[in-house]
C-alpha cells in the first residue's frame, strides 16, 4: 500500500487494484461512506494532475460494454448498474427505483416540495437543474428542437413529440372506458374526469373544485379581481372577453338609420325588419293560402291555423293544476280571460 501526501490531496494507493485521489483533506472514515458528493468527485476526476497512476485504473472494457474509465473499483461496480439495469434504491413514497442514491435524492424533491433551482429572470423555482435549463429557453427564445416536416421549432423535446403526432395522426393515449384517444397524456387525464367526476383543481381560497385547470384560473379572477380585458375607449375592465364584447356595443354608432323616420339601429337585421313597415314588403308567404307577412314569427303563428297545432297551453304550476283549455293564438282575448279566471279562483281558496 502506497500513500501519497500532498498539500491538497490524501491518496491511499494499491497498485494491484485501484487508487483513490480526492482534492480535499478527508478523514479515512468519511472515505468509507456512500457520500454522493464523494461519488461524483471520484467519477469526475479520473486522473490526478500531480500523480501518474495509470496502471491502477480499471475500465468498463473489461466487461466489453462501453470502455469507460474509473478510478475506483466501487465506481465501476456502480457504473455497471447502467448496463445491468439494476436499481437497488427505492422511493419509500411511490416505490420508484433508481440505480444511484443521487437519482433517488433528486426524485425525493418531488415529494417534499423542495425546489432549490431558481430562475434569475422570473423567480420561478424548480426541483431539477435540467428543468430550470429548459425553462430558461423561454426567456432566451431558444428553440433547439425543429420539426423536420414543417420547420416549426420548440424549446422542449416533449413539445416536439406532441407536435409530430399532428403530422402522423398518432394518438397513443387511449381512454380505457370509452376508447377515445389523445395525443397528450394531460388531455387524457382531463378527459378521465368526465368518467370519474373527480375535481382535481381546488381553489385554495374558497375550496371550490373544478375538473379543468382553465376553469380554476377563470374562477381565481373573482378572488384576485383580475380583469385583463380593458375597453380602449373608456378604460373599463372585465374578467372575460365576452363581457368586453357586450360592453363594446354601448360605444358603437347606430350604423343603420331609416331615411323615412330617422330611427337608427345597431343591427342590420332589425333595420331591414323595420324598413318593411314603410315599404309594405311581405317576404314570408303561406304555402297553403298565399297570405303574406312581413315577419317570420307572424307566418309561423299563422301556419298553426292550418295545422291545427295548439301551441299555447296552460301549464301546471304550483298555483293551479293542469287544465284542458287551449287556443291557437297567444293574442286571443279568450285565453287571457281564462287565465284571469284561474287567478280569481285561486284568490278565493
Amino acid at each position: 500500500m502506497f500513500t501519497c501526501f500532498d498539500v491538497c490531496c490524501f491518496v491511499p494507493l494499491n497498485l494491484e487494484f485501484t487508487f483513490i485521489c480526492l482534492f480535499f483533506i478527508l478523514d479515512l472514515m468519511v472515505l468509507k461512506e456512500e457520500c454522493e458528493v464523494l461519488n461524483e468527485m471520484e467519477e469526475k476526476y479520473q486522473y490526478h494532475n500531480q500523480h501518474d497512476f495509470m496502471n491502477g485504473e480499471k475500465n468498463c472494457s473489461q466487461t466489453k460494454k462501453c470502455g469507460k474509465f474509473f478510478s475506483q473499483k466501487r465506481s465501476i461496480k456502480r457504473h455497471m448498474r447502467v448496463h445491468s439495469e439494476e436499481k437497488p434504491y427505492a422511493c419509500q413514497h411511490c416505490g420508484k427505483n433508481f440505480s444511484k442514491t443521487l437519482g433517488l435524492k433528486r426524485h425525493m424533491r418531488i415529494h417534499n416540495g423542495e425546489k432549490p433551482y431558481a430562475c434569475q429572470k422570473c423567480g420561478k423555482h424548480f426541483s431539477q437543474k435540467e428543468t430550470l435549463k429548459t425553462h430558461i429557453r423561454i426567456h432566451n427564445g431558444e428553440k433547439p428542437y425543429t420539426c423536420p416536416k414543417c420547420g416549426k421549432s420548440f424549446a422542449q423535446l416533449g413539445n416536439l413529440g406532441v407536435h409530430m403526432s399532428l403530422h402522423t395522426g398518432e394518438k397513443p393515449y387511449k381512454c380505457q372506458q370509452c376508447g377515445r384517444s389523445f395525443n397528450r397524456k394531460g388531455n387524457l387525464n382531463c378527459h378521465m374526469t368526465i368518467h370519474t367526476g373527480e375535481r382535481i383543481f381546488t381553489c385554495q381560497q374558497c375550496g371550490t373544485s373544478f375538473t379543468h385547470k382553465g376553469s380554476l384560473n377563470r374562477h381565481l379572477r373573482i378572488h384576485n379581481v383580475v380583469q385583463p380585458y380593458t375597453c380602449q375607449q373608456c378604460g373599463k375592465s372585465f374578467d372575460q372577453h365576452e363581457n368586453l364584447k357586450v360592453h363594446m356595443r354601448t360605444h358603437r354608432e347606430k350604423l343603420y338609420t331609416c331615411s323615412e323616420c330617422g330611427k337608427s339601429f345597431r343591427q342590420k337585421r332589425r333595420f331591414e325588419d323595420h324598413m318593411r313597415i314603410h315599404s309594405g314588403e311581405q317576404p314570408y308567404t303561406c304555402p297553403q293560402c298565399g297570405k303574406s307577412f312581413n315577419y317570420k314569427q307572424n307566418i309561423e303563428e299563422h301556419i298553426r291555423i292550418h295545422t291545427g297545432e295548439k301551441s299555447w297551453k296552460i301549464k301546471e304550476s304550483s298555483s293551479f293544476r293542469f287544465c284542458s283549455y287551449s287556443c291557437k293564438n297567444t293574442q286571443n282575448p279568450d285565453l287571457w280571460i281564462h287565465v284571469r279566471s284561474l287567478d280569481w279562483r285561486r284568490s278565493l281558496r
